[in-house]
């Protein structure tokens, strides 16, 4: 999952990010509402989490110009103005959801995860294929019952492998998904990150290279 947090408290922001990217999560970071749409213009995400009250260009007028292009990409509204009329507001603008500060970063995660579910075809909480399960809420991931040790960036990995269901996936594709904007696409990250992949779901190899193409389970 790839999401964009915009956030002009920079402390808040980083925290945020920092959290995320625990959960398996490619976070970009901008301060202001003339970066995010910059951001949004050139970047794919699932869901942007948006403060309202931003510097530059405000969160209203980003959300009703994403909303205005009709992107798939869902909008979490992260804000202190947290009266009925206030969310009431943001939602008429376009938002898919509205989160009051103060928040607790559980009930965050869980409308992000929400969120991304609606920003792509449909998907079974739990993924499975081949004996391999994940279970992305729970940050979980098994081969044949038995837990695997997965790094952040692994988990991500196969995530995005089982979300395919059978198709082949990309490098490109994989750093767009698994990786921020700051992955040198000209890196081995994804490379690496399969072979450290492939070591711990063990034999037989589920993962399967086709030259050119990308990988596929």
């Amino acid at each position: 999952m790839r999401v964009l947090v915009v956030e002009d408290e920079q402390v808040l922001a980083g925290y945020l990010a920092q959290a995320l990217r625990r959960e398996s999560m490619a976070v970009d970071v901008v301060h202001d509402g003339a970066a995010a749409l910059e951001q949004l213009g050139v970047n794919t995400y699932d869901v942007v989490v948006l403060d309202r009250d931003l510097p530059k260009i405000s969160g209203d007028q980003v959300c009703a110009e994403l909303a205005a292009e009709g992107a798939t990409t869902r909008i979490l509204m992260l804000t202190a103005a947290g009266m009925l009329r206030d969310r009431v507001e943001g939602l008429g603008l376009g938002a898919d959801d509205y989160l009051s500060k103060p928040f607790e970063y559980p009930e965050l995660l869980a409308r992000i995860r929400a969120l991304s579910r609606r920003a792509q075809p449909a998907l079974p909480p739990v993924l499975e294929r081949r004996g391999i399960t994940v279970d992305g809420s729970q940050r979980r991931a098994c081969r044949d019952g038995i837990p695997l040790p997965l790094s952040p960036k692994e988990f991500a990995v196969l995530e995005v492998l089982l979300q395919a269901q059978g198709a082949v996936v990309s490098a490109e594709q994989l750093l767009e998904r698994a990786w921020d904007e700051n992955a040198d696409p000209f890196t081995n990250a994804v490379r690496i990150a399969m072979s450290k992949l492939r070591a711990k779901l063990g034999d037989p190899p589920v993962i399967e290279t086709l030259p050119g193409a990308g990988y596929r389970i």
